[in-house]
Parts: C-alpha cells; sequence; structure tokens
C-alpha cells in the first residue's frame, strides 16, 4: 500500500471517513454476528437446545483466548495508526513484527492449559448436567482452531490500522461465510452432531488465517516486515501490553459475565434458562453490529489524527462517532421491543424458552440507544494511547456495575432482577464515560 492512501485518515471529511471505515466494519461484524446466529439456529434446530446451552458454556474460554489476539491486536494498531500519522514507518514495522510473536506465544500456552483443565473448565463455566458432554466435545475441536483465531483477530485490527478496511471485512466475512457451509454439510448431511459444529468453526478460523497471511505476503499492505522485527522489543511491547490490556480485560470480564451468568441462570431456573441466555446473548453480538462497526471505524481515524496533532479533527470524529452509532442504536432498540417474540421462535421451538425469552430480551436491550457514548469515549482513550483511563472506563459496564447487580437484584426480583441488570449497567456506566470523556475533550482537545 502507498503511504498516501493511509494519509487520507488526516486529510479527508470526517463524516466521509466514518462511513468508508464503519460500513465495511460493520459488515464484517454482521456477517461474523449473523454466523454466531444462524449457527445457534442450525444447532438449536439439528442437535437441540441442550446444544445451545453447551456452546454457551465453551464461548467464555475459547472467547478469551482469542481475545488475547485482539488485545495485542487493538494495542499494537493504537501505536500503528499513531506512528503511521506522525511518519514513524519503523516503529510501525516493529510493531507489527512483536505482535504476531507475541500473538504466537500467549495463545499456544493457553490452548495447552485449557486442553489440561478441561474437565475443570467445563462445569466451572456452568457446563454442568446434561450440558457437560456435549459442551466437551465442543470445546476440544474449537480450542485448537484458537490460535489461528487470535493471528485473524490480530491481523485484522492491523489491516484497519492502516486504513483498508475492505480487506478488514473481508477477512471477517470468509470464516462466517466458511463456517455456515460447513455446519450444513457436517450436522446436516453427515449427521455429526456436536462435533460438526466444531469441526466447522475450527476450519472456518482456518480459511481466515490463510486470507490474512496472504494480504501481508501479497503486497497488499503497507507493512512490510522482516525477520529483525519479529524480535520483542521492551518499550513496544510495555506500550502494547498496556494499551491492549484493556481490550483483554474487557474480553476477560465477559468470559467472567459468561460464567456467572450460566451458574446464576443454572440455579434460578435450569438448563431452559441457560439456553434463553444463549440465545440473547447471541443476539447483542448480532444486534449491535452497526453501532460496533462506527466504533470500529472511528478508532483508527482518531488515533491517526491524534499522533498528527490534528485535535480539531479528533473533536469532529468523537462528536460524529457518537450521533450515527446513537441513531443506530435507537433503530436497534426499536426493532428489539416490537419482535422479540419473532426473534426467539428463529431459534427453537421449545415452548417454556418461547415463553419467557421475549419479556427478558426487552429488558436486556432497554438501555440501547445511550450505550454509544460508552463505547466511543471507551475507544477514543485507547486510541489516543490513554491505557488507564481506557481500562477502567471499560471496565464500567460489565465490571464495576454489571457484575455486582447480577448478585444483588436477583434477591429481590428473582430471575428477573438478572435481567434488569444489563440496562441498569448501561446508564450508570453511560453516565460516567460522559463525564470523563466531557472532562477529556475540554482539558486535551482544545
Amino acid at each position: 500500500m502507498k503511504p498516501s492512501q493511509s494519509a487520507t485518515l488526516g486529510t479527508e471529511s470526517i463524516g466521509r471517513l466514518l462511513i468508508k471505515q464503519a460500513v465495511p466494519a460493520s459488515i464484517g461484524i454482521l456477517v461474523m454476528s449473523l454466523n454466531i446466529l444462524v449457527d445457534t439456529i442450525f444447532v438449536g434446530n439439528w442437535i437441540g437446545s441442550i446444544a445451545i446451552a453447551a456452546i454457551n458454556v465453551v464461548l467464555p474460554v475459547s472467547f478469551f483466548i482469542a481475545a488475547l489476539g485482539m488485545a495485542i491486536g487493538i494495542g499494537g494498531s493504537s501505536i500503528i495508526s499513531r506512528a503511521l500519522g506522525a511518519g514513524h514507518k519503523e516503529r510501525a514495522l516493529k510493531t507489527f513484527g512483536n505482535q504476531i510473536t507475541l500473538t504466537l506465544l500467549l495463545t499456544t500456552a493457553m490452548v495447552v492449559f485449557g486442553l489440561v483443565f478441561i474437565n475443570d473448565l467445563i462445569p466451572a463455566f456452568g457446563g454442568k448436567g446434561d450440558i457437560f458432554e456435549p459442551a466437551k466435545i465442543y470445546y476440544r475441536i474449537v480450542l485448537y482452531g484458537v490460535p489461528l483465531l487470535a493471528l485473524c483477530m490480530m491481523g485484522n485490527n492491523v489491516i484497519r490500522a492502516e486504513g483498508k478496511p475492505k480487506f478488514a471485512m473481508i477477512a471477517m466475512i470468509i470464516p462466517s461465510v466458511g463456517n455456515l457451509v460447513l455446519d450444513y454439510i457436517f450436522i446436516n448431511l453427515m449427521d455429526l452432531g456436536m462435533a460438526g459444529a466444531a469441526w466447522a468453526t475450527t476450519i472456518s478460523y482456518g480459511l481466515c488465517f490463510l486470507y490474512v497471511l496472504w494480504f501481508f505476503l501479497s503486497g497488499k499492505s503497507e507493512l512490510k516486515i522482516s525477520l529483525p522485527h519479529f524480535g520483542l522489543d521492551l518499550p513496544i511491547l510495555k506500550e502494547m501490553s498496556a494499551l491492549g490490556f484493556v481490550t483483554l480485560a474487557r474480553q476477560a470480564v465477559v468470559s467472567v459475565t459468561y460464567l456467572l451468568m450460566n451458574n446464576i441462570l443454572f440455579d434460578i431456573g435450569g438448563e431452559s434458562s441457560v439456553a434463553s441466555y444463549g440465545i440473547i446473548a447471541r443476539m447483542l453480538m448480532f444486534a449491535l453490529f452497526p453501532v460496533l462497526g462506527v466504533t470500529q471505524g472511528f478508532l483508527p481515524i482518531a488515533g491517526y489524527n491524534y499522533g498528527a496533532h490534528q485535535f480539531t479533527r479528533v473533536r469532529e470524529s468523537i462528536n460524529k462517532a457518537i450521533m450515527y452509532a446513537g441513531g443506530l442504536g435507537l433503530v436497534i432498540f426499536a426493532a428489539i421491543m416490537i419482535f422479540p417474540e419473532q426473534i426467539v421462535s428463529v431459534f427453537t421451538t421449545d415452548p417454556d424458552i418461547l415463553s419467557e425469552t421475549p419479556h427478558y430480551m426487552r429488558w436486556v436491550f432497554a438501555a440501547t440507544p445511550i450505550i454509544a457514548i460508552q463505547l466511543i469515549g471507551s475507544a477514543y482513550f485507547q486510541a489516543i494511547g490513554k491505557a488507564v483511563p481506557a481500562l477502567l472506563l471499560t471496565l464500567t459496564r460489565q465490571g464495576f456495575f454489571f457484575i455486582p447487580l447480577i448478585f444483588i437484584l436477583p434477591h429481590y426480583f428473582g430471575e428477573l432482577g438478572v435481567w434488569i441488570s444489563f440496562p441498569a449497567a448501561d446508564i450508570l456506566s453511560t453516565i460516567v464515560t460522559g463525564y470523563f470523556l466531557n472532562r477529556e475533550i475540554r482539558k486535551t482537545l482544545k
């Protein structure tokens, strides 16, 4: 890629840049979310509702290991965006090489750990009773492909940091489409059950990895690294780790949340409540795709212009990102409020799940119109390299508010208290993030 192409992040109009960056990111997230959604539909209809619960149990473990790649990708990409904005090409190259080395070392170690303690981890994450055996089958196979997924997630963020959102979008689409095709073949045609669902997922990770590898080797990338760039550089590792830890901490809290939710819901309502959460969790991944796409598109724009000291453009990118994401959040909110019964019926025919889940889903999405402030606010601090406020604001929703609430509210409202915790945490975290973001804008972006 020519240097002038990444330089457009500092010259093109913010509105146009946000659309160019956010639309491919949104499409990529949409296809990935559809993959998870349709995968759940396939599993629920072709294997059974217990299979949905089993996959939901495994997700925290595989997501956390894959999140290592995402954390390294976002942490390093913040450095790369700012380095390219400041004209420091060699620093960007060294950062990319360190990202690859660190991702391989950490994810491989985590997979070994996950396999050794397989019989302890699955029950700890809610894989009890009838859920245990199908969860174990799925877990073991999927774990083999997680390092490839981590490399894909790391590479995807680097591609986006270079200002190549369309290639990043394709990298997200390939494994999703591959997984759906393989799901149909392995589960429906070959009747391989949970093993078929797991192999479809693992092979799709491999397809994504091959595409990302092709991108960086084919001349499409601006980052032409050589062997010396793979050697670990302590200052870069420190900055990348500090920024990446924000993402890792967020994903770790997500994994802990899954663990707690699965166990709390299992104790209150049994397997059906865990299955309801599995459906709602997938809708959270799916329905918020345009809001998350705007957030992803915002990161390289804010990072590049901050590195280039174009603070007026940074401030404009914050305002427009919140406006775009907030408007999309309002549309999502309306759709969920109007059609929850129809949405749930796509996943299962189980009468118990059909009767309760729509009501719970309305509560979970109740604060969707305001979450843009929290997402863009915490992303801003990560984009500009301020790790501590980024970490604290990222953890406000699930770490500081949601987890305490799911322990407190069920004592007063029973199972409903678990679902009320979602909008309560959204509102509280948005207030906190809005305050600190406004203070930062007034203080720094003059």
